[in-house]
């Protein structure tokens, strides 16, 4: 196949096969996505990092600069938004304020030809799968945040698309709803038999609802793989920060990793060559003095650069010959009297560290 720009590139015949190309003033998105009928695949990454520019990309509302998009074989480029097999539930959900959750649904279908009675027909069915019968003839400023997000979602999946996008789909809702509706939305996209593609920031969202990950930073794809392997090689400051991490890049010889900038970490893998090395915080351990009894094989002097809470433990930003996050309960923090500027020992045992080659 041809793209935009003239380059001749192999597709897949079933799912989706894409090379998102997108100049806008100095931004630049260069992407490759490919997913299979059946698969999940969630674009994860902080704000500004081209997410929804891919989305709207792939729903045809911002243009490609060159590349290809194609679904189950077929090139949309050239295919106006409206005519493609793609759903889209975006963000604010963008329910029509004048009709009911049942015309909602139906106005999918109708779109695409059904008649009145055909398209509620259709859109009956979807709000009894999404639990949402009682609420049929409610219009949205009497729905609540997570059963306009469900409305939304059958909106999207009435027109039976072969590509469902998601945007923020849960950033709407409080945290007691979020919890509810991402149960409810995972069970949906198990049973949605073609290609999903989810945008989000959160972690937790991208690790539930997800089947493959793929980070973009800048605009490009620095890694893609499952939820546990990413969350276990983090490659990028960014996911090592999402997954609770600490992370370091250096040179491994045998079970010593010699950091790029910083002192040497001992592991218990053996390795050779360029590598990570990652630890949680839980697994450091702080001293106001430097330990005498310790069995750690590293040991670091820091300060206490803040602290803050962190669920219902407190995490202590360190800096010094090794800058790091650790986590201790709040009577250890009061017992060492930690406080910002207060010096510090820091240790982790090697059977802590987790290094695995770059």
């Amino acid at each position: 196949m041809t793209d935009l720009d003239g380059t001749t590139t192999s597709v897949l015949t079933e799912g989706l096969d894409a090379h998102l190309v997108v100049d806008r003033d100095t931004f630049r998105l260069d992407l490759a996505l490919t997913a299979a009928p059946g698969e999940v695949v969630a674009l994860l990454g902080p704000n500004g990092a081209g997410k929804t520019t891919a989305l709207r990309a792939l729903a045809g509302l911002t243009p490609l600069t060159s590349g290809h998009l194609q679904l189950d074989g077929t090139r949309l480029d050239a295919i106006p938004p409206e005519s493609r097999p793609v759903g889209v539930v975006f963000q604010d959900y963008l329910l029509f304020p004048h009709l009911t959750a049942l015309d909602n649904v139906a106005f999918g279908p109708r779109c695409r030809g059904a008649n009145k009675a055909e398209a509620r027909a259709q859109a009956a069915v979807w709000l009894d799968r999404m639990g949402l019968a009682d609420h049929a003839g409610a219009k949205p400023r009497r729905l609540s945040g997570g059963q306009a997000q469900r409305v939304a979602v059958a909106r999207a999946l009435a027109t039976r698309p072969r590509l469902l996008l998601l945007d923020e789909p849960l950033a709407a809702l409080d945290a007691r709803t979020r919890l509810e509706v991402r149960a409810q939305l995972r069970r949906h996209l198990a049973e949605f038999e073609a290609v999903a593609v989810l945008v989000t920031h959160d972690p937790l969202d991208a690790m539930v609802l997800a089947d493959r990950l793929v980070v973009v930073e800048h605009g490009h794809v620095v890694q893609e793989g499952t939820p546990s392997h990413i969350a276990r090689h983090p490659r990028t400051d960014y996911i090592a920060r999402l997954v609770g991490l600490n992370l370091y890049r250096g040179r491994a010889e045998g079970h010593t990793v010699r950091l790029d900038a910083g002192p040497a970490i001992t592991t218990t893998e053996e390795l050779s060559g360029p590598a990570f090395v990652a630890f949680p915080p839980g697994a450091v351990t702080l001293y106001r003095d430097r330990p005498t009894g310790s069995s750690a094989r590293n040991l670091w002097r820091c300060e206490v650069a803040g602290l803050e809470t962190h669920g219902d433990q407190i995490r202590a930003d360190l800096t010094g010959e090794l800058p790091l996050a650790a986590d201790l309960t709040t009577v250890a923090a009061a017992e060492l009297d930690l406080h910002p500027g207060a010096p510090v020992w820091a240790t982790v045992k090697a059977t802590q560290t987790h290094a695995y080659p770059t």
